[in-house]
C-alpha cells in the first residue's frame, strides 16, 4: 500500500519568520499558556487580572452588594470580572441555549430566562425584571446590544429603585433616535452630514430624498446600531434594496423600522470618542478611537489612539463629544462616532448610550476600567479623572475574532462546536475578552463573535508585532473563522503604514480575501515542514507501545524520498536523520529542522535553517475550516498514480441557489414554474440578526424557470442546503 499523508496547514500567518500555524488534535495543553478567560469559575476563585487597569479608587467608596448583567457572553464575562475586582456579587441571566455558557457559570448566581431566540430570552424585560427581583439585585449592566439602549427598560428599572448602570433613559431616548440626535447635535455645535433631518416614510420617498441629497447615499434605521439596518446606495435600484433590507433588519433586531437617509461620505475614517460623565455634570473624553477595518459596516479590527489624528483634531473632537454629551445630561460611559474626511474635517454620525465593544483598547491606553466607572456613577459617585488625568499611554490594538468564513465576503458566519479552544494569554501585553470555552457552541441565534483579541506596546509597530504573535498562537477548532484575514491585514503594508479608510477592505483585496500569498521561500519553509510531520507520523504509527511479545521495531531507512504536492505543484524531497535531526534536500537547497516535531501539543515550536516557525496541524487526514493549505505527503509510487488521475470537473452551481451560510429564510419569493429573471431576488436569509438577499445568476437572455423549492419561510437552513433549483 502506497505510503502518503495529509495534511492541512493554516496559512494565516507563515509570512514571519516568527509565524506559521496550523492546527492538530491533541492533548488539551500548550507551553507557557495560562487559560483566563477560557475557564469557567465560580466566585471563590482569585479575581482575573486585565491589563493596565490603574483606576483612582476610594477605599471607604461604598458600592452596590449585588448587580445583574443582562446580558451573555463575552461582555458578561468582562463585567463579571470588575465586579469580581470590586467583592461584587453578581447574577447571570440566560437562555435554554445558554444555560452552560462561560458566563452562566461565572457568576454567582444564574437565572434562566426563555428560549434560544433573543426575542424569548434576552429582549424579554418582564422576565429579566423578575429576575431582579428573585434574586435581589440593585443594579443591572445591559453590556452592549438587547437592552442596552432600551428607554422603557431603563425607566422601569429607575421605578422600582434598582440602578441602571447606565445613562439616563432620557438621554438614551434622545440619543437612541438617529433622527432626534441629529437635531440635538447640530444645536449642540457638532459638525453634521448633510442629509434629511426627518423619517423616511417608504421606498418612494426614500427614492425621491436619495435624488435630492445626491448619490451615495446612507440609508440606515433610526433606532439602529452595530452595523446593522445600515446599507450605501449608489442609484435608485440600489436605494429600493437596502430601504427594504434595512426595515427588515430593524424591525428583526430593534423592533423599530424607522429609517432615515444622508450622504455618504467617500473614502472617510471611522473615529470615534469615548466619554465618561456622571450626574453631578462633570464630563471627560478618554481619548479616541480609530474603527475604519470594517465590513459591511461593521468593525473588524480598531486601534487606539489613530495615527491620522493630531492634538488639535483630538482636541477638537473630544469637546464636541462632550458639548453633545452635556446637551443630552448624559451621565455614563458612552461613545460619540465620527466620520473624519482626508482634509480632517469631521461629521456627527451617532451616539452609542452604552460600553462600546471596542472599549478594551481605551482601557489599555488610559489605564481606565470603564466598566467599573459606570458602576461608580450608577452609585452616584463623582468622576475621580479630569481631563487632564487622561493619558495616551502606548498604543493597542482589538481583533474581533469571529466564526466566520472571510473567504466569503469577507466573513460569512459559521456555526459549530469548538472541538478545540486556546487563546494566546501566555504572550505578554495580550487580552482576550471571550465568553467562550472548549466545546462552547456557536450557534444561528447570537452574534458569531469567538473573542475581542487586544494587545498592548509602547508604540503602533510593538502592538502590531504582539498581535501578530498572538495570532499566531491562536488554536481554534471546529469552526471556520476569520484569523487568516486578521492575520492578513495586520501585515499589509497600507495598514501597516496607517493608511486606512472605511473602503480599505474592498480596495486591499478587490475580489475578496483570497488568502496568504506566501513566498517562494516560505513555501519551501512549508513543504521541509510538512516532511518532517509526515516522516513523525509515520514513526509514530509504526511503533507499538507495551507489546514486548511482538518483534516489531520501525527503522527508518538512512535516505528516503517523498513526494509534497502542494496546490498544483509537486515538490520532490529527499530526507535524512543526522544527529536526530531531520535534514530536507529541496531542490538545490538543503534545509535542517530544529526542535521537537511532536504531536502533544497543538503548537510546534521548531527552526528551518535558524528560522524560527511556530507550527500548528489542522488535521493529518480530513477536511476541516478555512484559512488552511493542503498538502499531500506521497512516497514514489502513491506520486505516479496522482499524476495519472484525472482532474476534478468543477459543478456548474448557476442553476442552483445555494445557502451561503446557516440561517433562517425570512422570506421565499418564488414558486415552482414560475419565471424568473437574472438578479432577481428568490430569498432572504437571516443570519445573526443580518438580512442577506439571495438573487438568480444564471446567465441567460431568456427568463429561467423554478424547477424546485425546496425549503419555506421560517425554516432553518445549513451551509450549503440547495433552498431553489432552476430548470
Amino acid at each position: 500500500m502506497a505510503a502518503q499523508c495529509r495534511l492541512l496547514l493554516s496559512t494565516s500567518c507563515f509570512p514571519l519568520p516568527t509565524a506559521t500555524l496550523c492546527r492538530t488534535r491533541g492533548v488539551f495543553a500548550v507551553p507557557r499558556a495560562r487559560l483566563l478567560s477560557s475557564v469557567p469559575l465560580r466566585a471563590s476563585a482569585p479575581p482575573e487580572k486585565d491589563i493596565y487597569w490603574n483606576d483612582k479608587d476610594g477605599p471607604e467608596e461604598s458600592t452596590f452588594d449585588k448587580i445583574l448583567i443582562a446580558n451573555r457572553g463575552e461582555i458578561a464575562c468582562r463585567v463579571i470580572k470588575t465586579c469580581r475586582r470590586l467583592g461584587i456579587k453578581t447574577v447571570a441571566v440566560h437562555s435554554d441555549a445558554d444555560s452552560l455558557a462561560v458566563h452562566t457559570l461565572m457568576a454567582d448566581e444564574a437565572v434562566g430566562i426563555g428560549r434560544a431566540p433573543t426575542s424569548e430570552s434576552y429582549l424579554r424585560m418582564d422576565k429579566i425584571l423578575q429576575a431582579i427581583a428573585d434574586t435581589g439585585a440593585q443594579a443591572v449592566h445591559p453590556g452592549y446590544g438587547f437592552l442596552s439602549e432600551n428607554t422603557t427598560f431603563a425607566a422601569k428599572l429607575h421605578e422600582i429603585g434598582v440602578a441602571f448602570i447606565g445613562p439616563n433613559s432620557k438621554s438614551i431616548q434622545a440619543m437612541g433616535d438617529k433622527i432626534e440626535s441629529k437635531r440635538i447635535a447640530k444645536n449642540a455645535g457638532v459638525n453634521m452630514i448633510p442629509g434629511y433631518d426627518g423619517v423616511v416614510e417608504d421606498v418612494e420617498h426614500c427614492v425621491k430624498l436619495a435624488k435630492d441629497i445626491g448619490y451615495p447615499v446612507m440609508i440606515k434605521a433610526s433606532a439602529g446600531g452595530g452595523g446593522k439596518g445600515m446599507r450605501i446606495a449608489r442609484n435608485e435600484e440600489e436605494a429600493r434594496q437596502a430601504f427594504k433590507l434595512c426595515t427588515e433588519e430593524a424591525k428583526s433586531s430593534f423592533g423599530d423600522d424607522r429609517m432615515l437617509i444622508e450622504k455618504y461620505v467617500e473614502n472617510p475614517r471611522h473615529i470615534e470618542m469615548q466619554v465618561l460623565c456622571d450626574h453631578h455634570g462633570n464630563a471627560v473624553y478618554l481619548n479616541e478611537r480609530e474603527c475604519s477595518i470594517q465590513r459591511r459596516n461593521q468593525k473588524v479590527i480598531e486601534e487606539a489612539p489613530s495615527v491620522f489624528v493630531d492634538p488639535g483634531l483630538r482636541k477638537a473632537m473630544g469637546e464636541q463629544a462632550v458639548a453633545l454629551a452635556k446637551a443630552v445630561h448624559y451621565d455614563s460611559a458612552g461613545t460619540v462616532e465620527f466620520l473624519v474626511d482626508d482634509k480632517k474635517q469631521f461629521y456627527f454620525l451617532e451616539m452609542n448610550t452604552r460600553l462600546q465593544v471596542e472599549h478594551p483598547i481605551t482601557e489599555c491606553i488610559t489605564g481606565v476600567d470603564l466598566v467599573h466607572q459606570m458602576i461608580r456613577v450608577a452609585k452616584g459617585h463623582k468622576l475621580h479623572h479630569t481631563q487632564s488625568d487622561i493619558p495616551i499611554d502606548g498604543w493597542a490594538f482589538e481583533c474581533r475574532v469571529y466564526a466566520e468564513d472571510p473567504f466569503k465576503n469577507f466573513g460569512m458566519p459559521s456555526i459549530g462546536r469548538l472541538s478545540r479552544y486556546i487563546e494566546p494569554t501566555h504572550i505578554p501585553n495580550v487580552r482576550c475578552d471571550s465568553g467562550i470555552q472548549e466545546g462552547s457552541e456557536i450557534s444561528i441565534y447570537y452574534d458569531p463573535m469567538i473573542c475581542k483579541l487586544v494587545t498592548h506596546g509602547p508604540d503602533r509597530q510593538s502592538a502590531i508585532n504582539t498581535m501578530v504573535d498572538a495570532l499566531d498562537s491562536y488554536v481554534i477548532k471546529g469552526v471556520t473563522h476569520n484569523i487568516p484575514l486578521l492575520r492578513n491585514i495586520m501585515t499589509e503594508p497600507r495598514f501597516v503604514k496607517g493608511d486606512i479608510t472605511t473602503n480599505y477592505l474592498p480596495e486591499v483585496f478587490p475580489d475578496g480575501f483570497k488568502g496568504q500569498q506566501l513566498t517562494k521561500k516560505e513555501l519551501d519553509h512549508l513543504v521541509v515542514l510538512a516532511c518532517a510531520v509526515h516522516e513523525k507520523e509515520h514513526q509514530r504509527s509504526a511503533d507499538f507501545t507495551n507489546q514486548d511479545r511482538l518483534p516489531v521495531s520501525y527503522i527508518p531507512p538512512a535516505t528516503w524520498q517523498v513526494h509534497v504536492e502542494l496546490g498544483k505543484e509537486m515538490h520532490p524531497a529527499t530526507m535524512t536523520i543526522v544527529d536526530g535531526q531531520y535534514r530536507v534536500e529541496v531542490g538545490d537547497n538543503v534545509y535542517t529542522i530544529e526542535g521537537d516535531v511532536s504531536f502533544a501539543s497543538p503548537l510546534m515550536d521548531l527552526k528551518v535553517n535558524g528560522e524560527r516557525r511556530l507550527l500548528q496541524i489542522v488535521t493529518l487526514d480530513a477536511t476541516t475550516d478555512c484559512g488552511c493549505l493542503e498538502l499531500w505527503v506521497l512516497d514514489d509510487f502513491a506520486a505516479e498514480m496522482q499524476r495519472l488521475m484525472p482532474e476534478k470537473k468543477e459543478v456548474d452551481l448557476s442553476t442552483l441557489i445555494l445557502a451561503p451560510m446557516p440561517g433562517m429564510l425570512k422570506s421565499v419569493d418564488v414558486e415552482v414554474g414560475q419565471e424568473v429573471a437574472e438578479g432577481q431576488e428568490v430569498c432572504i436569509l437571516e443570519a445573526m440578526k443580518m438580512q442577506n438577499s439571495l438573487c438568480a445568476t444564471k446567465v441567460s437572455k431568456e427568463m429561467i424557470k423554478v424547477k424546485k423549492v425546496n425549503f419555506k419561510a421560517g425554516q432553518t437552513v445549513n451551509e450549503g442546503d440547495v433552498i431553489v433549483e432552476f430548470e
